[in-house]
Formats: C-alpha cells, structure tokens, sequence
C-alpha cells in the first residue's frame, strides 16, 4: 500500500515537514498575568499535538505590539521576555519531531475585546477602565458593535513595518521555523486588503496594489530579517463573502505579489470582517477557496474549515486541492489527530512517541 497523500513530508525553504497535517493557530486567551508571555497552559496545549504527531505546530495569533492583541489575555512577542518564555515551548515541539510556528498578528480594529470567559454578558471593545485600549486600523469606521478605531497615519504604518520585523526576528530567536503572517478575519492587514474597511486616498487605499500595499511591503520586510531558510507563510480571508467585498480573485492576485516579496504560502481562510454575511459553513467548506487560488497563483497553498477526519484531509491533499492541511478544533479534541489518522490510512510513520507505543492501535483487517 502506497503511503496516504497527508503522510508524505513537504519541504519549504529549509524546512522539512514530516507530514501535511498542521495545527491551526486558535486563540486561547490564557495570559492571566496580561504581559503576553504564554504560560505552562500553552506549552501542554501546543506540546500535546506535537506529541500527537502533527507536522507543523502553530501559535495562536501572537501580538507584535501589545495594542494589536485581540485581548489583554493574549500572547505577544514584543519584547525579548516574551521571546525568552516562547523558547522552552519552541524547544518541546523541536525535539517531539513538529515544526515550530509562530503566527505574527495585529488585531486592529478587533483588537481590545473581553476574552471569550470570566467577562459574563461583556462584548465589543473593553474600556479603557477595565484594562482596554484605543484600536488603529486603515480607516476610523469600526467594526460592528465595537468603538471606532484611529486611522493610522503614514508615520505609523512606517513604523509598524519595522513592529513586524522586530517580532520576526525575535521569533526566529526563539527558534521557530516558520513565520505566520495574520492577514485575515478582519484584523488589521485584512481591514487594509478590504474596500470594506479601507476608506484610505492615499498610497494604502483604493485600488488593489495600493490595499495590498503594507502586507507586501511586511513580506519584504520580515523576509529580509529572517533570511532564506525560514519559511514565510501568509493567512488570508480569500473572501469576505459578500458583493463588492474581498475575494478570491483578488486573493490570487496578491498571492503572486507576496511569492514575489518573499512569501511561500498562503493558508487560505475566510470572513471576519463584516457582520451579517451568509457562509456556507460545512466539512471543507474553505478547501474550494484554496483550490482556486493553487489555480491561479504560484504559490503553495493550505486549507483550513470544519476538517474533522483523516480521510477528508487525506483526499485533499491526494487530489491536489492543497499542499496542506490546517486543523483546528478537531486538535482540541483529539491533540493526537494525527496519530489516530495515521493508523486509520494506513500510513507508516516512524515516530510515534515511545511512551506511548503501548497504546498503539493495530490497523485494521
């Protein structure tokens, strides 16, 4: 029997994965000290699934400066503590046979929001009063049932060039391996990508090339901090799932803009960055946006959306719909997916974790 298409390595730059079934980065708000440094929570979170066999092994969304988190309880890497307590966690996953990765994010106008728990009945944006702060985003319109954000003048934007390419360098300091660039759900990169939420007249807003021109110009950027052999990956919201929104289209064009800036991948999601919209939420439901930017970009892609089994993910990956698979909740539920999806695709692979080789299932007759 010939080796399932999910189980075959994939190398990008110098990087080697051991298979194509990653984990998504999921925001898990679990900085109760709320300075951004992850926590034991987050190395038996991320450790368990690289543990559980995965081949890439990626952060929540991690904040590059402390008013782009989502929350007051999320992780960060603005400073060389947080570099520094990221490092045991990065060494963990190195050493169980996963990939490392980090996804670099600023939140924009989402961003100081209640978490998801403890605040019973909160939503929208946190006062200043309870621990909050003033957004930025491409324009002043906020989201729907936040406070307006500022418009970030051109000063800024120069200024969170270099935010980006900080954050990089301290996570490739830290030892990860691959850096993850949050354009999509409606955070700050996408707020510029979007008509819907970039009002801009000047050089970042209006037509295409200037919309897409502070995540291109954060590709070249972050590609020439970290070097050649880091492998640079970008999420994006292929589509806002509305008329004269983001989409598709336009995600491929950039697509071949961010390979030609640096970039290596585009991991391929949608919406969050309006409210109100009907998605056709459903197994794989992403996974035809994906396909259709591996159609008409040059650029590896990854798929992401309610993939719950070993043999959707396998076949996605077999028919060419993507290079790769991102799981999400499935991986909390189940944090040694990969494992299980192994035994049950009868796929051979050489590092199931001696300690628990005692457990190890027997394929099926």
């Amino acid at each position: 029997m010939s080796q399932p298409a999910l189980f075959t390595p994939l190398a990008i730059r110098n990087v080697t994965f051991r298979n194509r079934l990653w984990v998504s980065p999921m925001c898990q708000y679990s900085v109760v000290k709320l300075d951004g440094a992850p926590t034991a929570w987050h190395s038996v979170h991320l450790g368990a699934m690289a543990v559980g066999g995965a081949g890439l092994v990626m952060t929540e969304s991690t904040a590059v400066e402390a008013i782009g988190r989502i929350s007051n309880r999320d992780t960060g890497i603005w400073n060389d503590e947080q570099r520094d307590a990221w490092k045991p966690i990065v060494d963990f996953i190195t050493a169980h046979g996963a990939v490392a990765g980090i996804q670099l994010g600023h939140a924009g106008r989402k961003a100081s929001i209640y978490p998801d728990w403890d605040y019973p009945g909160a939503q929208g944006t946190m006062p200043d009063q309870e621990g909050g702060w003033q957004t930025v985003s491409a324009s002043h319109t906020a989201f729907d049932g936040y406070l307006p954000a500022d418009a970030l003048t051109i000063a800024q934007i120069d200024a969170l060039v270099e935010t980006w390419g900080h954050a990089a360098r301290r996570s490739v300091e830290a030892g990860f391996r691959v850096i993850e660039l949050h354009a999509a759900h409606g955070y700050l990169l996408h707020q510029f990508l979007s008509p819907l939420s970039n009002e801009r007249t000047d050089a970042y807003g209006g037509p295409l090339e200037n919309r897409a021109r502070l995540l291109l110009r954060i590709i070249e950027h972050v590609r020439g901090v970290i070097g050649d052999d880091v492998a640079l990956f970008v999420r994006v919201s292929a589509t806002d799932w509305v008329d004269g929104g983001w989409n598709e289209a336009e995600t491929a064009k950039i697509a071949d803009w961010a390979r030609a800036s640096g970039a290596d991948l585009f991991d391929i999601s949608s919406g969050g960055n309006v409210t109100g919209v009907k998605i056709p939420v459903g197994p794989g439901y992403q996974v035809p946006l994906a396909h259709f930017v591996k159609q008409h970009s040059h650029i590896s892609t990854a798929a992401v959306g309610l993939v719950t089994t070993p043999e959707l993910a396998n076949s996605i990956v077999e028919n060419g719909r993507s290079d790769a698979v991102f799981i999400g909740r499935e991986m909390l539920r189940d944090p040694h997916f990969a494992l299980r999806a192994a035994i049950e695709l009868g796929a051979e692979i050489d590092y199931w974790p001696s300690q628990y080789l005692r457990a190890k299932p027997k394929p099926s007759a």
